[in-house]
């Protein structure tokens, strides 16, 4: 009984697996349709995906989640309608993951957070060491946590721009808690650019 149970619910899970995800294009314009299927096709092949049914399926869910956060912040008028929109993008946030998850390892679904955001966590938190080579392990971990926060923010973002400011954002509140804790960022910067420059290029 328990192996057919278990291969009864292994057949479900396959079966799932390999059905095709299709692209949610109605009302999109053919050419930001082909400008999105692009993006995401390049954030697929950093992923290292063998199964061309499985790339084709977290291509597709890249890009109709692109086409959802374009529909979503058409809908409000961002001077007057700000706590409806961050509503609305809220109840959709974890689909994302959710879906790229019957697919990916928790480390590629990481992969495709930051293929969304311009690899601004990894930038990020890679210039913040190497301006404060002093950081502790206890303070490494802290930035890490805000700038993953960022990153969540910035994925439901409506442009670059906006993804930018997320990181932005979250750059001031550490500098200020970093600034607090007794660093001298001014002085971590300055000393930051004179490594730069003397080292070998």
């Amino acid at each position: 009984m328990r192996k057919v149970l278990y291969t009864a619910i292994l057949s479900l899970f396959t079966l799932t697996a390999s059905a095709q995800v299709a692209l949610k294009t109605e009302g999109q314009d053919p050419q930001y349709v082909e400008t999105i299927k692009g993006r995401a096709q390049k954030i697929v092949n950093t992923l290292g995906l063998n199964d061309a049914q499985v790339a084709e399926n977290v291509r597709n869910i890249i890009a109709n989640r692109y086409f959802l956060l374009n529909d979503i912040h058409s809908k409000y008028d961002k001077k007057t309608q700000q706590d409806a929109l961050q509503a609305d993008l809220y109840k959709h946030h974890f689909e994302l993951a959710s879906a790229l998850a019957q697919y990916l390892t928790e480390e590629q679904i990481e992969a495709v957070k930051d293929g969304m955001t311009f690899g601004r966590l990894k930038r990020d938190y890679q210039a913040t060491q190497d301006m404060i080579p002093s950081l502790s392990e206890y303070e490494k971990k802290q930035v890490l946590i805000w700038l993953k926060e960022a990153r969540e923010y910035a994925m439901d973002a409506a442009d670059s721009k906006g993804k930018h400011f997320w990181f932005d954002k979250y750059r001031g509140r550490t500098n200020n808690w970093l600034s607090a804790r007794g660093y001298d960022l001014k002085k971590e910067r300055d000393n930051w650019m004179k490594r730069t420059a003397a080292s070998p290029k």
